[in-house]
């Protein structure tokens, strides 16, 4: 059982009325397929629960449930929140519209929200510099070279360029460091023949790229840090309209691969450039650049796609549990399957059709 967001690493919390399941300040549950999420209150991202850890915390979460009078609902998606304080989701059979917008909507939203207080305060610190500074005879458009010549405005704005928000495991085993910088100028590749997501991603000693499962999974880390500001309702919305049109998450990362992708592999250059090289702040498809509608979608389409192959080792491993279980029963019956035994059913079996006659 884990305690911290797979996501972000915030403590999950805890909570004393699921027994069962005693992590986590908001539960999500569908009880029809078996699903159970934890959603961390710091990046409002849903942590698929373990399976073995799963069914009798659900029975528990649909019987306080149903208990609790503090409760809203519409057909398919109910809230209540317990005196305790936790809070549970209960999840029926809600289209994918109305399932994206509960998902998504706090998480892009509170994003948002504390983007835009972070940005206020940093202007108007900005503002008590530059009040300071007219004190002493530095003009605006001087005040303004200095911030914008040292980086120093995009920095207020967008955070620390190079803070590390990421470590990514390349496929040589080693560890890749991201910070902030590389995030926003990693890139999404158009798809070759085998259609298969790629990404290039920039890090602390180069570029690497990455394919399929590996880059889907860098990609997902990195796109809260470029996603910073999240979005507001009507983004969330028009997103996950675009989401549905596409026909679902592998469609959405395809669409946006052929639509905003880099062609080529280029040379990347962050210093001088040379001939047959392009600078980072030059990146054709870097993912800063992608409108704020694909971007979002593309979170979106990547948290799903995750989860959606997490089920799918799920049920590989039921299956397998289930054919061992087949296994080990016709061993056992077979241990039954002698002369004398066959006979005497055999003998009970004319019996009991006599007495039914």
């Amino acid at each position: 059982m884990y305690a911290t967001c797979l996501y972000c690493s915030t403590n999950l919390g805890a909570n004393e009325v699921i027994e069962a399941f005693p992590v986590g300040r908001r539960l999500a549950f569908d009880a029809v397929h078996g699903r159970l999420w934890v959603v961390c209150r710091g990046c409002e991202r849903w942590n698929l629960s373990p399976l073995e850890e799963r069914w009798e915390a659900i029975e528990q979460a649909e019987r306080l449930y149903h208990d609790s009078r503090l409760r809203v609902s519409t057909d398919n998606i109910g809230l209540a929140r317990l005196r305790e304080g936790l809070e549970l989701v209960r999840i029926g059979e809600p289209q994918r519209p109305e399932m994206a917008a509960w998902r998504y909507g706090d998480q892009f939203g509170r994003r948002r929200n504390r983007q835009m207080l972070w940005s206020g305060a940093a202007v108007a610190a900005a503002a008590g510099v530059y009040a300071g500074g007219i004190a002493i005879g530095v003009s605006m458009v001087s005040f303004t070279g200095i911030l914008a010549n040292g980086g120093m405005w995009d920095a207020l704005i967008h955070g620390s360029p190079k803070k590390v928000v990421g470590r990514v495991l390349a496929p040589d085993g080693e560890l890749l460091v991201v910070q902030r910088r590389h995030a926003r100028m990693s890139t999404v590749m158009k798809p070759q023949a085998a259609s298969e997501f790629e990404l290039r991603l920039e890090h602390s000693k180069g570029t690497q790229y990455l394919h399929g499962a590996e880059a889907m999974r860098a990609a997902a880390q990195l796109l809260p840090t470029v996603n910073r500001f999240g979005g507001s309702k009507a983004a969330v919305n028009t997103a996950v309209s675009y989401l549905e049109d596409a026909g679902g998450a592998y469609e959405t990362l395809s669409r946006i691969q052929r639509a905003y992708g880099a062609a080529e592999r280029v040379r990347i250059s962050k210093k001088k450039q040379k001939p047959g090289e392009v600078t980072l702040d030059k990146l054709p498809g870097a993912l800063h650049s992608m409108p704020l509608t694909q971007r979002l979608a593309l979170e979106m389409a990547l948290h799903e796609e995750q989860e959606r192959r997490a089920m799918e080792g799920e049920l590989a491993e039921l299956e397998k549990e289930w054919r061992d279980a087949e296994n080990i029963a016709g061993i056992s019956d077979s241990l039954f399957d002698t002369p004398a035994i066959e006979g005497r059913l055999s003998e009970l079996k004319e019996s009991v059709a006599k007495k039914d006659q």
